[in-house]
C-alpha cells in the first residue's frame, strides 16, 4: 500500500512539473497559433504541412451555429491548456447584423433570448458600464456551452488553464466572454483556481469607458491583449460619440451649466451660447445612432433572425472605447508594397490572416 501511494505521489509530482503553466504577457508564438486557428481551424496554417505534421492543438468541441450565426470551438493543447476560440463574422446578413446592432445596453442585466430562456449576466462592476447589444446577444447564446465545457474539462481532465481568443467579431465577443467568466468565478459558478488569458485579435471596441476600465482592471498584469494592425479599420469601429453624460460626475464639464449660472451676465450668456452649440450636436448624433443602429435595425434584421428575442432597454450612450493591453503591429514600407490597399479586396486587405501574420513575423520575428 505504501509503495502504491508513493508511486501515485510521484506520478502527480511528475505531471505537475511537466504541465505548462500559462504565463501573463503577450506571447507572439502563442498568438500566431491562435491566429491560425481562427482562420484555418489548426495552428498549422500551411495546408500541405498539416498532412504530415501533428497539430499540438486538438479539436474537442465545436458548437452549433446559434444566435446571430455565432459559433465557438474548443481546442486542447498537448500541455493541457484549453483554447476557447470564438468565430468572427461570416458571409451572412444575420452575422453582419450582430455587428451593426450597436446601441449600448447595461453591462449587468438580463436578456430575454426566447420565450423560455433568460440570459442573466454581469460583465462589469461599475453600474455605469455599458456594452454593445449585438455582441452581448451573441454571448448569451454561446455562454451556456462555453461554461458547460469548461466545467467538464476541469472535472474530467483536470484542465485549469484556458485561453479565450477570437479575430474580428470573435475578438469583440472574446472581450465580453472574458468579463462574463470572471464574474461567474466571483459568484462561484466556475472554480476560482481556473486561470484565464485572452487574445482579442483585430477586435472592434466592445463597450464604453466604464466597461473598458473594468476589463483592464480585472485582467491587469498582462492577462488580456488586443492585437491591432495599425492599418486595419475594424478596430476603429463602432463609431464613438462622447456627450456630457459620458463624463465622470467629478468632471467640471459635467456640471458646466451650474457653473455658468454663477458667472456674470455677459459671461453667462456667451458661455451658454457656446455650451449649447458644443453639447447639442453630439447629443443629437447619439440619438440618431441609437435610432438607426438600435430600434430600426432591431425591427428590420434582429427580430427576423431571432423572433422571440425581446428588444433590450438601451443606454443612451455611444461612447465606445478600446479595451485590453494593446499590441500594435505597425506596417512599414515593405508592408505597404505587399498590401497596397487597392483593388476589389481593399476594405479587408489589412484585416485578414495574411496581413496580421506577415506583420507578426516582421515585428516579432515569429517563424
Amino acid at each position: 500500500m505504501r509503495q502504491l501511494s508513493f508511486l501515485l505521489l510521484l506520478l502527480c509530482s511528475f505531471t505537475a512539473k511537466t504541465q505548462t503553466i500559462l504565463q501573463p504577457g503577450f506571447d507572439p508564438a502563442e498568438y500566431a497559433d491562435l491566429l491560425s486557428i481562427a482562420f484555418h481551424g489548426s495552428s498549422i496554417p500551411d495546408s500541405l504541412e498539416r498532412k504530415t505534421k501533428k497539430d499540438r492543438y486538438q479539436l474537442e468541441f465545436k458548437s452549433p451555429e446559434v444566435g446571430l450565426k455565432n459559433r465557438w470551438s474548443l481546442y486542447l493543447r498537448e500541455d493541457n491548456i484549453a483554447v476557447i476560440n470564438i468565430r468572427g463574422t461570416v458571409k451572412n446578413a444575420t452575422s453582419w447584423s450582430a455587428n451593426f446592432y450597436a446601441p449600448m445596453i447595461a453591462a449587468t442585466g438580463s436578456l430575454q433570448l426566447n420565450d423560455s430562456t433568460v440570459f442573466t449576466y454581469q460583465l462589469a462592476e461599475n453600474p455605469g458600464a455599458a456594452v454593445h447589444a449585438g455582441w452581448t446577444i451573441a454571448l448569451g447564446h454561446l455562454a451556456p456551452t462555453i461554461t458547460e465545457n469548461i466545467l467538464s474539462l476541469y472535472k474530467n481532465k483536470g484542465v485549469r488553464q484556458f485561453i479565450i481568443s477570437g479575430h474580428s467579431q470573435g475578438g469583440a465577443i472574446a472581450f465580453l466572454t472574458r468579463s462574463y467568466l470572471h464574474y461567474e468565478q466571483q459568484k462561484g459558478s466556475i472554480p476560482k483556481d481556473i486561470v484565464l488569458k485572452t487574445y482579442c485579435s483585430a477586435a472592434p471596441k466592445p463597450g464604453n469607458q466604464n466597461y473598458a476600465y473594468d476589463f483592464d482592471f480585472i485582467t491587469r498584469g498582462g492577462w488580456a491583449h488586443t492585437v491591432v494592425n495599425a492599418y486595419d479599420w475594424v478596430p476603429e469601429s463602432p463609431f464613438s460619440i462622447q456627450t456630457l453624460n459620458d463624463f465622470n460626475p467629478a468632471n467640471p464639464m459635467a456640471d458646466i451649466k451650474n457653473i455658468l449660472k454663477q458667472q456674470k451676465f455677459l459671461l453667462r450668456v456667451a458661455g451658454n451660447t457656446v455650451y449649447n452649440k458644443l453639447e447639442r450636436k453630439p447629443r443629437k448624433a447619439q440619438r440618431k445612432y441609437e435610432k438607426y443602429l438600435g430600434k430600426k435595425l432591431f425591427n428590420m434584421g434582429i427580430r427576423k433572425a431571432l423572433p422571440q428575442l425581446k428588444e433590450p432597454e438601451y443606454i443612451h450612450s455611444s461612447n465606445y472605447m478600446r479595451a485590453g493591453t494593446p499590441v500594435i503591429l505597425m506596417p512599414d514600407v515593405t508592408y505597404r508594397q505587399k498590401f497596397p490597399g487597392d483593388g476589389k479586396d481593399k476594405a479587408f486587405i489589412h484585416h485578414l490572416y495574411s496581413a496580421y501574420s506577415y506583420l507578426l513575423k516582421q515585428v516579432y520575428a515569429v517563424k
